[in-house]
């Protein structure tokens, strides 16, 4: 559970994420999203109940290594390049041997020439390319990306859902996602939990809810169950 004051905004919010797995948190914007994805992430404490990332506590020196979080409001540092950007991450996470996360996060942002440009010219396509590379350039084992595409058109929202897709793949890495997009995490993800007011109404993999609740689609699923909770 999480109360700010007489607030609470999550109600025993519960789910597990195998290893992996790109796994989609969806619900409407007020929802306990973004509250719950600070907590995974270790930026805010529980005020009860136990979280578990890598079998540690969120935020614990042993795990903060391999965990990165993209915010949504993550913005850019506007009078640096996109590859000094990337530089300065590498150089965080590996020192002098941050060569080969450099070229990786230059690889997933994929600016071409415009990595070499100041952040200050970049459209929000272009920030948030960069976000996601920043967030997967150090090969995390968990990855928690807060409304990954938020703010993006349509071609870019697809973009970075590839980006997404693709190097969660290669690089092996668990990746979480929140959104209150349901066709980009039926797009996206292959479990998923639907939260609605701090709770989570139902979670599993993606096609056997859709198929064991008769719906088409996850806002078919989402209007049905929030029908029968309100």
């Amino acid at each position: 559970m999480k109360d700010f004051g007489v607030f609470r905004a999550l109600h025993g919010v519960s789910f597990e994420v195998e290893e992996g797995e790109v796994f989609g948190l969806v619900g409407p914007n007020g929802a306990g999203k973004t509250t719950t994805f600070r907590i995974l992430a270790g930026l805010l404490p529980p005020t009860s109940g136990e979280v578990r990332v890598l079998g540690a506590s969120p935020g614990d020196l042993r795990i903060r290594r391999y965990v990165s979080y993209l915010p949504e409001d993550a913005g850019t540092y506007r009078n640096i390049t996109g590859y000094e950007f990337l530089e300065m991450i590498a150089k965080i996470y590996y020192g002098k041997d941050g060569e080969e996360a450099l070229e990786l996060g230059l690889k997933i942002a994929g600016l071409g020439s415009a990595a070499y440009e100041k952040m200050k010219t970049y459209s929000k396509g272009m920030k948030r390319r960069i976000q996601v590379a920043r967030a997967l350039m150090v090969k995390p084992r968990v990855a928690i990306l807060d409304e990954p595409t938020s703010g993006l058109d349509v071609l870019q929202a697809r973009e970075v859902r590839e980006i997404v897709r693709r190097y969660a793949r290669e690089l092996g890495t668990t990746v979480l996602i929140s959104s209150h997009n349901m066709g980009e995490i039926e797009a996206t993800c292959d479990t998923v939990a639907l939260i609605h007011r701090g709770r989570i109404i139902t979670r599993g993999r993606l096609a056997e809810l859709l198929s064991s609740y008769g719906a088409r689609n996850l806002e078919e699923l989402f209007i049905s169950l929030v029908g029968e909770v309100a």
